[in-house]
């Protein structure tokens, strides 16, 4: 019953903070700024859940560190791409405008609301840890750690990664295939995944963790889903054609692997 309070009360201030954050997308006509503000409004939403859940304040202090240091970096870099590229919008956002038949925006506001939703979702493992009352740290919590911080520290470094090599005007038409890149086609998307499992194996020491496992499997389907993976794909195909063609046949989609001989 608390667990349900905090989910609700969260629901209703992110549902209010998309509704506004929707007026404001429409006033820009630029609707990509929702995805570095659902990246943010999680550590907005784990600072509350350890702020006034009543777990043990090492915990709850732990998790939403955990939280908040993912959502500023991920949110800032996010914001400052959509900064740099506006007023044009993301793909998806763009596709969604030409395939509109009426009440675009109205659908909008519906999907912004989503976001509240999905951020509710997500935040089960942050929460659930700031319920617990238990004294000392568990081995799966410090487990959670680790890998919460190889995800944080891979994601970080594939992203300077890309970064780099796209500064290059040089590099314009041609395929990023350094550093982590040369082992995974979207390695920043694995290492994010990784991310969600740290925070779910964390939340897996305190009662009813298993919930948690809810946010690395919605995290996944939004990677791998149409969206995510196939999306990029398809603009980078656009964009380096042939060239993305062989890395697509030599390099793994998303787990960093080993790669594989391409075709002649």
């Amino acid at each position: 019953m608390v667990a349900l309070t905090f989910l609700l009360f969260a629901l209703a201030g992110l549902g209010a903070a998309f509704a506004l954050l929707w007026a404001l997308c429409r006033w820009m006509d630029n609707y990509s700024f929702v995805d570095a503000a659902a990246v943010l409004a999680v550590g907005a939403v784990a600072s509350f859940y350890a702020w006034y859940g009543p777990g043990w304040f090492l915990r709850s202090f732990t998790i939403a560190a955990m939280a908040v240091l993912w959502s500023v970096r991920l949110g800032l870099h996010l914001f400052t791409r959509t900064m740099r590229e506006h007023p044009a919008e993301a793909e998806r956002y763009r596709r969604r405008r030409e395939h509109a038949e009426g009440a675009f925006h109205l659908r909008m506001f519906g999907v912004f609301q989503g976001h509240a939703v999905i951020v509710v979702l997500l935040s089960l493992p942050l929460l659930l840890p700031s319920l617990n009352r238990g004294v000392n740290f568990h081995g799966l919590e410090i487990a959670g750690v680790v890998i919460w911080f190889i995800g944080l520290y891979g994601e970080s470094l594939a992203d300077g990664q890309l970064a780099a090599f796209q500064r290059d005007p040089a590099n314009r038409s041609r395929v990023c295939e350094a550093g982590l890149w040369h082992f995974s086609r979207h390695p920043n998307y694995f290492f994010d995944w990784l991310i969600w499992i740290g925070f779910a194996v964390f939340a897996l020491a305190s009662p009813h963790g298993w919930l948690g496992l809810v946010a690395p499997a919605i995290v996944l389907q939004r990677l791998l889903g149409e969206a995510g993976i196939p999306a990029i794909e398809r603009q980078a195909l656009h964009s380096a054609g042939d060239a993305y063609r062989r890395y697509q046949q030599t390099t793994s989609a998303f787990v960093p692997w080993l790669r594989r001989k391409g075709k002649d």
